[in-house]
């Protein structure tokens, strides 16, 4: 598999687009994962991105999206948050990317209010509507998986139900590492997700409270999950995604680190050459 990183690691660290761009090649990574938003970044910044990572021969596999809108109570809001995801899949075609990393978000009310099942079914719909969409664009949509007890994609058998509900070629799954650890996902449950998964991030944690770390620096346990990941074939990229830096201006030690760790981990299995 490639090894890619989520370019927020360079913004969160104040660090411009180009520059954040320019140090993923120059620290070895085969690919880069955009978090941005369409719908507020301007001509200029759209085309600065596409065109430096095309000069520099670095493709963009992801775009990433934050979508929490979709199961929203209100009509209005989910036509905005569907319109905005169709946003993310347009950009997605014009950079030539593979997918669009989509978190749902969480139950609100506690479960209490609105129906539980509802709030499903309305994700359901919904992100059927964008596979269709993302298909006519040769596109597909990465559900990510999240750690946190109300989250309506929190383990292996949610995220299973809800692709097989939406039973759509161009939705599947994306499977983070500490999210994993985090919501106490055992490796052998993965595969489960075998023909359903096609993108993979990876962090490390402290086991206790959600936080992008480079791999080393928590306690996840990588290789049993490395092992899952490869007997499951996915052609597709693992993205390192790493939170805020505690030192932004050693930003570049923070993601070397992180590339160097990763690759060691990629190698040891024979996930990466």
């Amino acid at each position: 598999m490639k090894l890619g990183l989520i370019n927020s690691a360079w913004a969160q660290a104040g660090k411009d687009t180009a520059w954040g761009i320019r140090q993923t090649k120059e620290l070895g990574f085969d690919t880069i994962d955009i978090f941005t938003d369409p719908l507020t970044i301007d001509v200029r910044e759209r085309r600065l991105i596409k065109d430096e990572c095309g000069r520099l021969e670095l493709p963009i596999v992801s775009l990433c999206c934050v979508a929490v809108g979709l199961i929203d109570f209100n009509p209005s809001v989910q036509r905005f948050h569907v319109d905005r995801v169709k946003a993310y899949l347009d950009l997605a075609y014009e950079y030539e990317a593979q997918n669009v990393l989509l978190v749902l978000g969480e139950y609100i009310w506690n479960r209490e209010v609105i129906p539980p099942d509802e709030q499903w079914r309305t994700g359901v719909e919904n992100c059927r509507r964008l596979a269709d969409y993302a298909a006519g664009l040769d596109v597909q949509i990465a559900l990510e998986l999240e750690p946190f007890p109300l989250s309506l994609l929190n383990g292996v058998d949610s995220m299973s139900r809800f692709i097989d509900e939406v039973d759509h070629e161009a939705l599947r799954a994306n499977i983070d590492v500490s999210h994993l650890e985090l919501a106490g996902v055992a490796p052998q449950e993965l595969a489960r997700l075998k023909g359903k998964a096609i993108h993979v991030h990876i962090s490390d944690c402290d086991g206790k409270v959600h936080g992008d770390l480079p791999p080393g620096r928590g306690v996840v346990g990588f290789e049993p999950y490395l092992e899952e990941i490869k007997r499951l074939g996915i052609d597709g990229a693992i993205s390192i995604e790493l939170e805020y830096s505690p030192e932004p201006a050693r930003i570049r030690e923070w993601v070397e680190e992180a590339y160097r760790e990763t690759d060691r981990l990629l190698q040891q299995v024979g996930l990466r050459g």
